[in-house]
């Protein structure tokens, strides 16, 4: 029979106290002439009920009371209903040790996760500060300069400006790029889902980026497979962002002369896969899996020096996600890269 731990420990207490009771008397009665077993055999028995009962008392309420304290201490500490708080006292001492080791591991996986948090806010405000920095220093160097003289220069002067107006533009990017994240993790941007031509939608983003892919030399052409159309049901302003965003970095990251590739395939009755693919510099395996965290950049000054807010894949990532859908990504430097993700149908 399984006994709680107290149970033992007042039964041992109790049988030591017995014996040296019971030895006592012996010794007491057998100097005395008056040696009786069923007197000693009585008040021992009667000396280790009446000590467990005491011993056990005594130590039941000892133990429940540092443990009430210790529950209670705990409870205060917990913001939220744990483990402990929906646990009655116990003063199972097995029990116990149970619990407060599975409390402590829970709060111990919350410490790191807080951990985790917090160095991610902080690279998070570094990096926002690092990115702001460039374009803000780089007004402010020229506003400066014509402020101290240089206006009087017609030529500078409109130099000056339309590349203070650039800073301008970057850092109204940058801005516009952090509220549509922050307002999609935070579910403020509700999906507005419509049933629409993917391909007619596409062509539109091709028009859009012409002139950007012509300066790059890169040709925006769809695969010979796709179908004239395809309806898919989503937020058709959101998908047209994410093809935006991949079709903006596969020209950024192109080769001269190469080519960006849309194709649209039906995956299952249900759904479609949207692929981007371009023979460009491709990425190196160790990035891809931190390709999709803000402002990660593979390659920091050349990715820089061609603009943009260093949030546009963290954005992809986040709207597909808001569609209960996934982006997968295929690599090898120096041949190029493969954009996929999946969309529902139409309805």
């Amino acid at each position: 029979m399984n006994l709680k731990k107290t149970y033992k420990f007042a039964v041992v207490t109790a049988l030591l106290l017995t014996f040296f009771l019971a030895l006592s008397m012996s010794v007491f009665l057998f100097f005395t002439n008056d040696f009786n077993f069923k007197l000693i055999g009585f008040s021992s028995l009667f000396c280790f009920v009446i000590s467990f009962v005491i011993v056990q008392i005594r130590i039941e309420r000892y133990i429940y009371k540092k443990i009430e304290k210790i529950y209670n201490d705990v409870i205060f500490l917990e913001s939220e209903p744990g483990p402990v708080k929906s646990t009655p006292i116990s003063t199972d001492l097995e029990f116990l040790s149970k619990e407060l080791s599975q409390y402590t591991k829970l709060k111990k996986n919350e410490l790191e996760s807080f951990k985790a948090r917090e160095e991610f806010r902080k690279e998070f405000v570094g990096n926002v500060a690092h990115e702001l920095k460039t374009p803000l220093f780089t007004v402010q160097s020229y506003i400066s300069t014509l402020l101290d003289g240089a206006m009087s220069d017609k030529d500078i002067l409109e130099k000056y400006l339309k590349r203070a107006d650039k800073g301008v533009d970057r850092l109204i990017y940058i801005v516009q790029d952090l509220d549509t994240i922050t307002k999609i993790e935070f579910g403020d941007a509700k999906l507005e889902k419509s049933n629409f031509d993917i391909i007619e939608l596409i062509k539109t983003i091709f028009e859009q980026l012409e002139m950007k892919a012509k300066k790059e030399k890169i040709t925006l052409t769809f695969d010979e497979l796709t179908p004239t159309s395809v309806f898919v049901n989503a937020d058709m302003k959101r998908i047209q962002q994410v093809l935006t965003n991949l079709i903006v970095n596969s020209i950024k990251y192109g080769q001269a002369n190469g080519t960006t590739e849309l194709s649209v395939e039906s995956l299952n009755p249900d759904k479609v896969l949207v692929r981007v693919t371009d023979n460009g510099e491709g990425i190196e395996q160790e990035h891809i899996p931190r390709l999709f965290e803000r402002f990660y950049r593979v390659d920091k000054s050349g990715a820089r020096s061609e603009g943009g807010s260093g949030l546009g894949l963290a954005i992809v990532k986040h709207i597909l996600e808001a569609h209960n859908e996934t982006i997968h990504i295929e690599s090898k430097y120096g041949i190029g890269s493969e954009f996929s993700f999946t969309l529902q149908k139409q309805q």
